[in-house]
């Protein structure tokens, strides 16, 4: 559909006297297939043509009909009411669509709009010596889909983990391990052991508050570098990244870098300074702020009463940081809407450091998510622990196989393609910033809007091509495939590559996940409505094609919301 509007574009911009960018911004898809595959409003002439929107798109009809040719992508064009709608040829959307996706295979939809710029994406970023909990899923796959979608636009993309792996949270776990520990527990379950240990300090500190005292005084000599501190902290976060590791393994996620708030320790100062030199630190009550208030927000506060750094003083350091190792075209921070007020007086400091790049990130947040069942987890505390969670789906997944198909042959990664992927599913398919009330009943219905009836219908599919081998070739009639049913499948298949930089451009992989949805359901409608199989020679050839196109699509477009999809289910 890219070349088919960027003709729209060509034909209106000399009669319009709109950039292309303009026209771009303008040019939408209308809400029906029958109005038309764009449509352009004229309201936007009104005020220079001095002429109602009506009378404008009845001209302009008139003047772009006069410049189609033979060959044109524009099969036609109407003017309805203010709207100027056009149609596409038909049998050469299908024939460039089909042969596309056929050729380009697993590439199909992708660019190279961002080759040459680098994207660093900051996602994840649990705490070390917790286990991985549920509310670190949404940062976790928000941001591996839009490492996957800023790749398959061409960008050169950085994912960074930047773990919790400082404060004073890790004295009092230094205080609990040395008052309570057992070496022989942490080496059987380190991650939940060491939570344990965590719960039972903050239990006892309410019984003796000297604890908290001397969590202070752990952390501070961690801060000091002294070697017993330094040695227990470094075990913890070896530990949680083994655990951590394993998670992301079964998530199918990987980053290029791990740099916690550690890492930034020795860029402390120098930030400071830096800030000092811009006359932009005040001493308040003794700790060390940025003034934010002639802006309409709170100070940022950089360095606690007692010399303690903070969030802030740490995320500017790894800003100026990455952009002196990376030059990022854009910086992305994946991090719940509950620190927006952070990131805006974060962004703001950089600013008033004359950061040129300070407009080039972003952060993007997202809702809560919430078990309608309240905690899964007992084993300790209130946290519900990821892979919990990652155990059920999966577990439910197998009771579904044993009920449909008990003779699928994988049943074990079958089901752990299924679960996982509903779980990812669940969360991307909802736009990010509301907040998720998660179901297990339609997270793994085969029939509803979710991963499963996606991959389930992808297995169809395949089935369905291991009975005939797909080919292509000149002798392909695209002209047969006129039903309304097909012609809603090439549609639909033709948007894909604008699915992908609408996720992209608006950070929401919703976008591509409620696409997919109604790719399937197109689909599922066709398959029961039009035979493949047993169609007339010509007709079936040309039908394959069209379905072994949906396949690839679906394939492809769970990949880049970090999904797999099953052959067989």
């Amino acid at each position: 559909m890219e070349n088919f509007k960027k003709e729209i574009i060509a034909v209106l911009k000399p009669l319009v006297q709109l950039s292309e960018k303009e026209l771009e911004q303008q040019i939408a898809v209308p809400p029906e297939h029958k109005m038309g595959n764009y449509s352009f409003p004229c309201f936007i002439l009104s005020k220079a043509w001095k002429r109602s929107p009506q009378e404008i798109s009845a001209v302009l009809s008139e003047k772009v009909t006069e410049k189609m040719e033979r060959g044109s992508w524009i099969k036609e064009v109407r003017s309805v009411g203010p709207y100027l709608n056009f149609f596409c040829d038909r049998e050469k959307l299908a024939e460039e669509t089909l042969q596309g996706i056929f050729h380009s295979k697993e590439k199909y939809g992708y660019c190279e709009e961002g080759r040459g710029k680098n994207v660093v994406i900051d996602f994840s970023a649990p705490n070390i010596a917790k286990p991985f909990g549920i509310g670190h899923l949404r940062s976790t796959v928000i941001g591996s889909s839009l490492y996957r979608l800023y790749k398959a636009l061409g960008y050169n993309c950085v994912g960074i983990n930047h773990l919790g792996d400082w404060g004073t949270q890790f004295g009092k776990l230094m205080v609990a391990y040395r008052l309570w520990g057992s070496e022989d527990s942490i080496k059987k379950d380190p991650i939940t052991y060491l939570y344990e240990l965590y719960v039972k300090f903050h239990k006892e500190a309410d019984e003796d508050p000297l604890l908290e005292e001397e969590g202070r005084k752990w952390f501070k000599k961690l801060e000091d570098g002294e070697e017993e501190a330094v040695n227990l902290w470094s075990n913890f976060r070896e530990l949680s990244l083994r655990e951590f590791n394993r998670i992301y393994k079964r998530l199918d996620i990987t980053f290029d870098a791990e740099q916690g708030e550690s890492f930034y320790n020795e860029m402390l100062s120098t930030t400071i300074d830096d800030l000092t030199e811009h006359k932009l630190t005040l001493e308040s009550e003794g700790a060390l702020i940025v003034d934010l208030e002639p802006f309409g927000m709170p100070p940022c506060l950089l360095r606690k009463k007692d010399g303690a750094t903070l969030y802030a003083t740490r995320d500017l350091c790894a800003a100026i940081y990455r952009y002196q190792k990376h030059q990022f075209h854009r910086l992305i921070y994946v991090v719940g809407a509950a620190q927006s007020l952070h990131f805006q007086q974060f962004f703001k400091v950089l600013e008033l450091m004359e950061f040129p790049w300070a407009q080039r990130c972003v952060h993007v947040p997202f809702g809560l998510i919430k078990f309608k069942e309240g905690k899964m987890s007992t084993r300790m505390g209130n946290l519900i622990f990821l892979e919990d969670v990652i155990d059920k789906a999966v577990e439910l997944a197998k009771q579904i196989i044993e009920e449909k198909n008990p003779n699928l042959q994988n049943k074990e990664q079958v089901a752990e393609m299924i679960g996982i992927g509903a779980i990812i599913f669940g969360d991307l398919s909802n736009d990010r910033i509301k907040d998720i009330d998660f179901d297990w009943d339609k997270v793994l219905d085969f029939s509803g809007e979710t991963s499963p009836y996606i991959q389930y219908s992808h297995a169809r599919i395949c089935s369905i091509l291991r009975k005939e081998k797909v080919s292509i070739s000149n002798e392909i009639n695209f002209s047969l495939l006129q039903t309304e049913e097909e012609q809603n499948l090439i549609l639909g298949l033709a948007r894909f590559s604008e699915n992908i930089k609408k996720a992209a451009e608006i950070y929401k992989p919703s976008i591509l996940a409620r696409y997919l949805i109604e790719l399937t359901r197109d689909f599922n409608i066709f398959y029961h409505r039009c035979p493949v199989l047993t169609a007339e020679d010509g007709l079936r050839e040309a039908r394959l094609l069209l379905v072994d196109g949906v396949r690839q699509i679906l394939v492809n477009g769970l990949y880049l919301l970090g999904i797999k999809a099953p052959s067989e289910m």
